[in-house]
């Protein structure tokens, strides 16, 4: 009887395993393997010409004791993150919570602003987004209207990044439909409930739609804050593919793309890239260790 429920067992296992399989090989030949072989190269001297020379830790000494242009791409992607992400987050919400009103068609709204998520980070949008904010652009046109003279905003270094941040946010519909999802799941009697104890809209908000849509929000944050961190196409395509007007463009990525792709230097920019990936995983971790703060989750013992 234990041999047949052994035999059992395997052929379950055996079946199981037949299912997760192509997961496996994808897992371990388009994941882990090229991770450990970027791990491998970023303690090397690599061309793409030649092979490999162990150098040890000397890529990441030099990164942080001699690269300029690091510490630069770095502050500059810390400052598109710090202004793209609330920004798109809050422009979501405000949306979805306009959609969430009841309004006819609901549907054609719903996909017309979500549109712009599913063209991503094309370079088609890019193109486009160049020829709008050029110094003949559109906005300049429509600014010209009332009189005002538009400088280039692709081309002055005081205002091209802040270009990208607007096409950043542009692109909120993927969170504004998650937003509205967690939306529709609040229920009305508690608005009810409130409005009979004389809140307003305001106190509604702070004290229903925020503590009940935190698990959304929270979700919308993290992902948020991983693609802004990867953020590549607007910046090369928007700049002149170099980081240009002086410097104004050379985003993290961009910098890592150019060290491995175009110095050739393989090894310096995998080191690059697990830098990078060091830091997005310390913003997620303390995402998600504070977030028992401002995360309620209403089925929780403790009430959160």
């Amino acid at each position: 009887m234990r041999k047949k429920r052994r035999s059992l067992s395997g052929e379950h296992n055996l079946t199981a395993y037949t299912f997760l399989l192509p997961w496996l090989i994808g897992f371990f030949c388009l994941t882990l393997g090229p991770m450990l072989g970027s791990l491998y190269f970023s303690m090397t001297k690599y061309n793409l010409l030649s092979p490999p020379q162990w150098i040890g830790f000397s890529n990441y000494v030099e990164i942080f004791s001699e690269d300029q242009t690091f510490k630069n791409s770095l502050f500059l992607t810390f400052k598109y993150v710090f202004l793209s992400v609330p920004l798109r987050l809050a422009f979501a919400l405000a949306v979805a919570m306009l959609l969430n009103k009841g309004i006819r068609a609901l549907g054609i709204y719903r996909t017309v602003y979500y549109i712009p998520s599913l063209l991503g980070g094309s370079v088609a949008i890019a193109i486009v987004w160049r020829q709008i904010f050029d110094g003949n652009g559109l906005v300049n046109k429509f600014l010209g209207f009332f009189g005002i003279e538009g400088p280039s905003w692709i081309s002055h270094p005081d205002y091209i990044v802040y270009t990208i941040v607007t096409l950043s946010i542009w692109q909120f519909g993927s969170a504004m439909v998650i937003f509205l999802a967690g939306l529709k799941q609040i229920p009305a009697d508690l608005y009810e409930a409130s409005q009979v104890d004389g809140a307003g809209k305001v106190r509604q908000f702070f004290k229903i739609t925020l503590p009940m849509l935190s698990p959304v929000l929270f979700f919308n944050l993290v992902m948020s804050i991983i693609n802004s961190f990867q953020a590549f196409t607007p910046a090369y395509v928007i700049g002149d593919g170099r980081g240009g007007p002086l410097d104004a463009t050379m985003f993290y990525t961009l910098y890592l793309y150019l060290k491995g792709f175009s110095f050739f230097d393989m090894g310096y920019a995998s080191a690059l890239a697990w830098i990078m990936l060091i830091i997005v995983g310390l913003f997620t971790a303390v995402v998600f260790a504070t977030s028992k703060y401002w995360v309620f989750y209403g089925d929780s013992k403790d009430g959160r």
